[in-house]
């Protein structure tokens, strides 16, 4: 069976329950934005050791939550405020360990400190996305988007 279905060549793609929109749509766009993200986040998994790979995993399975719920699929995604939790403990842990920030830090350094910058801009294109979709419960979403950036943002200090 062939990858390609040809049912979007005219611009037009679907979401979750067969509804047709335009590929241009915002639903689209931050679904599409939030799937780079996953991609990123797995070139960030595929550089370090089991442990943390199975972090940057659950970080992937929850984007496809996300994806799942701004598709429409009517997705449970409270299981992500245990994980906003989660992500400011560990930003507090991580942020207690690094010199106090005194300026702007310019998105270089070693290779995983530009993974993770890569990764935290696409994040928040992706909540910038989720925010023009302009309805409330995809909303709901931006919090943990929010502080997955930052999270990405303290790792990248980390690594560098």
């Amino acid at each position: 069976m062939p990858i390609y279905t040809k049912t979007g060549d005219k611009g037009k793609t679907s979401l979750y329950g067969g509804r047709r929109v335009s590929k241009a749509d915002p639903q689209v766009e931050a679904c599409g934005t939030i799937d780079e993200l996953s991609s990123f986040i797995g070139l960030i998994a595929s550089e370090v050791d089991d442990k943390e790979r199975e972090f940057y995993s659950l970080i992937q399975k929850d984007l496809y939550l996300v994806m799942s719920f701004l598709a429409g699929a009517g997705t449970d995604i409270n299981p992500l405020d245990s994980r906003i939790k989660f992500f400011e403990q560990y930003i507090d842990e991580l942020s207690s360990e690094l010199p106090d920030l005194k300026r702007f830090i310019l998105p270089q350094g070693s290779r995983m400190a530009v993974y993770h910058h890569l990764a935290r801009t696409v994040c928040r294109r992706g909540e910038r996305a989720v925010v023009r979709c302009q309805n409330r419960s995809a909303a709901a979403v931006v919090p943990y988007l929010n502080r997955l950036s930052d999270l990405l943002f303290v790792l990248a200090r980390k690594y560098d």
